[in-house]
């Protein structure tokens, strides 16, 4: 109970206006197959706050475990800017019933309504949570410690702040859906919390359900049928619980275990701005995305992705757990918003300056006409229901399935390729997007692997523009042409990158006979062309007859280059393009997102460690595994043998460094070896790509150094000129002290080195007779 007691005074995220929106995996906003733009029920399954608008039709995916999914989204009001503060949680949930239903209705909440007075089970309606799970919600208490400012909030988990009037939707609980973390057990499993306030970090992964245990009252089902119909009953204290809940009814106070045995991620929160539902700042010219590795324990055939959207105000402080008092039904003047201005309460009440639906501020202590003393006031738009507000999205139902056995990726990489957007120009599918590639541009190594498939819909508004048979989401990938750039294409591949194949400033696809797709073979760019591996003929010139989903299945990629591709039904120069780009690496290449927590980036023999405020923003931090013949080629490298890997480093510096930045790269030796048998080097722009010596450390098989410049780092062994040379001078240096020696002696003493010449001649004679034949 320690726990919750801190968590009833404390947590209170409070959030302003604003949208989210998933666009990879498709988020459904609540939509189902509606050939409407607005949704039909913003109530079938959870408490979305967004436009009705938002969201894309139903279309099954599948995905391998230990696989990356890039998870997209656009979210309206910016997040880790001084506008607010933000928070963005990311969580999927699974199970046999989880599904999406046939019906645009809302599930029953009550079993009577239901095919076998059984709502888990009736397949009719959509279902994430499921009704046992709201059932419990809608008789625990709710928790009373939570900043309820002037609403009128019964005592209940269905009604918060923000939901005061107990609307239901789906089987979702409005106290877990608007805070976090929750206290009581929910089926939910975080992923990755991206946080304004990165020093929270620690205490939301060591609260995180998915390893702390939590509590609740457990009571008999014989309780919870004869009360199925009421609100409120069962406490959130182990003290309440355990005493007599009715006559003849005690609780139990029982642990819940841990949904698994992993913290999730937490990383700073990336930038986006205010009043805008578009790309980021960390990935110029894209929207921001997580990478989430699919657990390798999740092999599940139903599951739903949900993203949910926080943004408090600067106006007070929202974990402050004093404020948890400060409800203005207890308190005539509420939460105090007027100190910071140097007003005390009776100037704030008199001015304005109280926590109330849109109140009449007087910025003036006076404002004086010749006629006499009157109020100046503004009005502000100030909802208290909404001045804390929570949105979110979720995806529709997925499956998690075990990669085939014959295929063999690089460390089991997997990267998943897909397509994001729905028909219609660009006002027709807002606030949805067009269609695209997601990843839009996929970095992949040599030896890893890449899964493509794609998912649409056959009913989208009829008149939305588009090519093909109206209403219908189609896409293929084809390798654009050269155009007028051959030479240009040819020559300005990235090392490591081999050669670019097409260019996107082409509208031309190239010819499937001499297509080089992923150097594949060419079935495989004819089934990605035409869908042909999925469909069997039929009126194809706009893939029509093909089906609304795509698989291609696993691709292993084996050789580098820069495939630059298109979708031929969707690109449409001057009204939208659907284009995309594969750059796979002889390098292996890792890239991380670090900002102020620091962190760590491992690849192979290399590990790369960032302390924390190091850096004051999100960066993109990249390590390259160089293979050693591409490094001897294109770098100026010490003659000596190397005895680690190649290791790019890049999104540190500009390349002039700091030597006060604490990051430290940590290179894995083939040998033990010391400062006297080996040094480091570093290769960059601004040594020329010359490998130079700088300091480091070595402990036996490792090598550490100060990483505080991009660039590319190696150990070599002390070169061997420099040894060889030691060993010839002291050599020469022992031959020259006794011919020294000799020449002083003989100086002295010249009839000795007459005598010395004589006794040379007479043996030169008896060696020369010695080699004379014989008879």
């Amino acid at each position: 109970m320690r726990l919750l007691s801190v968590i009833c005074l404390s947590i209170a995220l409070q959030v302003c206006m604003s949208d989210i929106y998933l666009h990879n995996p498709r988020g459904s906003n609540n939509r189902l197959d509606e050939n409407s733009r607005n949704r039909n029920n913003a109530r079938r399954l959870f408490d979305s706050q967004n436009n009705d608008r938002g969201g894309y039709n139903v279309g099954g995916m599948y995905y391998y475990v230990g696989s990356t999914l890039s998870v997209e989204w656009t979210n309206q009001h910016s997040c880790n800017d001084p506008n607010n503060h933000c928070n963005i949680v990311l969580q999927y949930t699974c199970g046999d019933n989880v599904r999406d239903g046939a019906t645009t209705r809302t599930i029953p909440d009550y079993p009577l309504e239901c095919i076998n007075d059984n709502c888990n089970r009736d397949l009719t309606y959509g279902m994430n949570e499921n009704f046992d799970y709201y059932t419990l919600c809608r008789l625990r208490q709710r928790n009373q410690g939570l900043f309820t400012a002037d609403q009128r909030v019964s005592n209940t988990a269905t009604r918060t702040r923000q939901n005061n009037n107990g609307q239901r939707y789906g089987y979702e609980c409005a106290e877990e859906r608007d805070y976090y973390p929750y206290w009581s057990p929910a089926p939910w499993i975080d992923i990755v919390i991206m946080t304004s306030r990165p020093e929270m970090c620690d205490y939301y992964k060591n609260n995180s359900f998915n390893v702390n245990p939590l509590y609740y009252c457990s009571v008999s089902s014989e309780y919870i049928r004869d009360h199925l119909r009421d609100s409120g009953l069962i406490p959130i204290t182990q003290e309440e619980c355990e005493q007599e809940l009715e006559e003849g009814v005690v609780g139990r106070w029982v642990e819940a275990i841990p949904l698994t045995n992993t913290a999730p991620d937490c990383i700073e929160a990336l930038w986006s701005r205010d009043n805008h539902l578009g790309n980021g700042r960390i990935y110029p010219g894209y929207p921001n995305y997580y990478n989430w590795t699919i657990p390798p324990t999740l092999l599940d055939e139903h599951c739903v992705l949900r993203i949910r959207y926080n943004i408090s105000t600067g106006d007070y402080e929202d974990w402050d757990g004093v404020n948890a008092g400060n409800n203005t039904r207890r308190n005539p003047l509420g939460l105090d918003v007027w100190s910071r201005f140097d007003l005390t309460s009776e100037q704030a009440e008199e001015r304005g300056y109280v926590f109330e639906n849109n109140p009449e501020v007087e910025i003036f202590d006076e404002f004086t006409e010749e006629s006499g003393s009157n109020d100046f006031k503004l009005r502000l738009a100030i909802n208290t229901a909404q001045f804390g507000r929570t949105f979110q999205d979720r995806s529709h139902v997925f499956s998690v399935r075990a990669p085939p056995e014959d295929i063999d990726c690089l460390d089991g990489n997997i990267y998943n390729l897909n397509v994001r957007g729905k028909r219609g120009n660009i006002v027709q599918v807002y606030p949805g997007v067009e269609y695209d590639f997601v990843p839009n541009r996929l970095f992949m190594a040599v030896g890893s692997c890449v899964h493509i498939q794609w998912t649409g819909s056959n009913t989208n508004p009829g008149n939305n523009d588009g090519q093909g048979l109206r209403g219908t989401d189609r896409s293929n990938m084809v390798l654009l042409g050269l155009g007028q750039n051959e030479n240009l294409a040819k020559s300005s591949a990235p090392v490591g990158f081999g050669e670019i194949y097409g260019v996107l400033s082409s509208s031309y696809p190239q010819s499937i006979q001499t297509s080089q797709m992923l150097n594949a073979s060419t079935v495989t760019a004819d089934n990605l062309a035409t869908l042909m591996n999925n469909q069997l003929r039929g009126e194809m010139s706009e893939l029509d007859d093909a089906g609304t989903y795509y698989d291609l299945g696993i691709r292993k990629v084996t050789d580098p280059g820069i495939y630059n591709y298109m979708c031929t039904r969707n690109n449409n120069f001057s009204n939208r393009s659907q284009k995309g780009t594969l750059l796979i690496s002889a390098q292996y290449i890792i890239t991380s997102v670090l900002g102020i927590l620091g962190g760590t980036i491992q690849v192979n023999d290399a590990q790369l460690n960032v302390a924390s405020d190091v850096f004051d923003d999100s960066r993109q931090i990249s390590l390259t595994i160089w293979p050693d013949d591409l490094a001897n080629e294109m770098l100026s490298t010490p003659s000596s043998l190397s005895i680690s890997s190649f290791v790019e480093l890049s999104g540190i510096s500009d390349g002039s460094g700091n030597d006060d930045m604490n990051i430290s790269l940590d290179l894995t030796l083939n040998r033990a070896s010391s400062s006297s048998t080996a040094a480091i080097y570093i290769a960059n722009s601004g040594t020329g790509f010359v490998f130079r010596q700088i300091d480091g450390n070595f402990d036996g098989t490792t090598a550490t150094v100060s990483a505080n410049r991009d660039g590319v780092y190696a150990v070599y062994l002390l070169e061997a000129p420099v040894i060889v040379g030691t060993i010839v001078g002291v050599l020469l240096l022992m031959m020259l002290i006794p011919m020294v020696y000799m020449v002083v002696y003989f100086a002295i003493y010249p009839s000795k080195f007459k005598c010395l010449v004589a006794k040379a001649k007479a043996k030169c004679n008896n060696t020369t007779r010695s080699f004379a034949k014989k008879v």
